[in-house]
């Protein structure tokens, strides 16, 4: 990455890895921990590639240490790690708190801190406790009450130092493939109508969280709070076509907007959603109205409740009407939708079929971001290149791509001028992708899942990357007054 410009990056810009607890730790019944959706999910056989576990993945509940010692070979100066909620509340409730859960991540703030990195937390990332699955999950009301419990014991136990929050990572992942699609735990398959459900209540939940914090903690601990929220860059199959343009702004607000028009601009869903779900419920017969919910004047709103926008961008699409097609006639996400997204056969693609590699939608969605939503500063909370198939400890197609997309991260700064703060790769390790298992890998270290000790070896791109954050920082230093 040699010939990157890192000067255009601000004094301040936090370079990162992300990880999440269930792709990670492992430990997943040892020390009090409660099993999540993803244990019983995995568990059932059948959902994942050749029925991978996260029961051990990276062990990084035993292997913390190790786990650090990447974080510094790297110079990051953040690191996105998420909390295990089945860990710290085995039944999901402050009713019964795990105190060696509480210590666990005590121990990984502390010893980050103490290293001179700043720990960014996330407080869902896909592994809802069991037992509140049991209770009817993200499609239950009282899950938005629930979470806000959780949320207010971490900000509690550990906002004295953690300064920057993620409440849900991927709500769209969340609610689409795992109460829509049925790949993602918890594996519902109830097309058009539970999707809707969790979405809403995870912006409940979300909302709640931002103003508990806001309200009692955020006078002390003078912190941050978000929601991660997952978009590809979208543009019409046919340019020249006005369905395709219009199912291209569809496929943009069922996506981003979904989750992005309820916190940054009007406390509501996007108007074609709203419309479009309507509409479609009546002409289906709908006995319950509309399937989209609303949000109740009794409880907060989700407006206003980021303090920063969080992005993961992976990949981008062509997007193509689908109003006259097949879907039209029944309850679906896609039909309610009528738009479909798919890979330009021109971009190459890395590892798993759906992560074409463009470098430049990235920009493109941070411009969009900002002239759409919101003028807030921007993490880049994932992004990332997969690997299939035999292990290349010197990736250079990896290499070459964590170059390309700073360049564009570098124009969106300097050219577009949007306030970019951050970059987090995913991921710091090698580790369990969800229902891919081990087959994918995006690590900047490689993990040797066959080897008893799990053993870490640096990829070419995670040295070519630590190479980028020791330049940036050895160039950019403030001046002294």
């Amino acid at each position: 990455m040699s010939g990157l410009d890192v000067t255009v990056f601000p004094h301040d810009f936090a370079w990162g890895a992300a990880t999440a607890a269930y792709q990670i730790e492992g430990g997943w019944d040892v020390d009090g921990r409660g099993p999540s959706v993803w244990d019983t999910f995995c568990h059932a056989k059948g959902g994942v590639f050749e029925d991978h576990t996260g029961d051990v993945a990276c062990n990084s509940y035993q292997l913390w240490d190790e786990d650090l010692k990447c974080v510094q070979q790297l110079g990051l100066t953040h690191y996105r790690l998420s909390l295990s909620w089945s860990r710290l509340l085995p039944g999901g409730t402050t009713d019964h708190v795990n105190p060696k859960g509480v210590a666990y991540y005590n121990k990984v703030i502390d010893d980050l801190i103490a290293c001179g990195v700043t720990p960014m937390i996330t407080l869902y990332h896909m592994d809802l406790p069991q037992a509140l699955q049991d209770l009817g999950g993200w499609s239950s009301t009282e899950i938005a009450d629930i979470f806000e419990s959780y949320a207010r014991f971490c900000f509690k136990s550990f906002g004295d130092r953690v300064k920057l929050w993620i409440t849900l990572n991927e709500p769209y992942v969340c609610a689409k493939l795992g109460h829509e699609d049925g790949t993602f735990a918890p594996g519902i398959k109830d097309p058009g109508i539970s999707v809707y459900l969790a979405g809403h209540n995870m912006l409940r939940a979300h909302a709640k969280a931002w103003h508990t914090y806001n309200t009692h903690f955020r006078p002390l601990q003078a912190g941050q709070v978000s929601l991660a929220l997952n978009s590809d860059w979208a543009e019409p199959s046919d340019p020249g076509s006005p369905k395709d343009a219009a199912a291209t702004e569809r496929y943009k607000d069922f996506t981003l907007g979904w989750f992005a028009c309820p916190v940054f601009c009007t406390g509501d869903y996007p108007e074609s959603m709203r419309a479009r779900i309507e509409s479609r419920s009546l002409g289906l017969g709908c006995k319950q109205g509309s399937r989209l919910p609303r949000f109740s004047k009794d409880e907060p709103s989700p407006l206003g409740t980021a303090d920063f926008f969080a992005l993961n961008y992976y990949t981008s699409r062509k997007v193509k009407d689908l109003n006259g097609g097949s879907k039209k006639s029944e309850l679906s996400f896609v039909g309610d939708q009528g738009a479909e997204g798919f890979v330009d056969p021109l971009w190459p693609i890395c590892g798993v079929h759906w992560l074409a590699v463009v470098p430049d939608g990235l920009r493109k969605l941070l411009k969009y971001i900002k002239d759409t939503y919101t003028s807030l500063p921007i993490y880049i909370t994932e992004n990332g290149f997969s690997q299939m198939g035999p292990v290349q400890i010197e990736d250079t197609d990896r290499s070459q791509f964590y170059q390309d997309t700073l360049q564009e991260v570098g124009k969106a700064i300097s050219q577009d001028r949007v306030n970019v703060k951050g970059y987090f790769a995913w991921s710091l390790l090698d580790n369990f992708e969800w229902n891919h298992g081990y087959s994918v890998r995006f690590g900047l270290f490689h993990v040797d899942f066959s080897a008893p000790d799990l053993k870490r070896t640096i990829y070419g791109s995670g040295r070519e990357y630590a190479a980028v954050i020791s330049k940036h920082r050895s160039q950019t230093k403030p001046k002294s007054s």
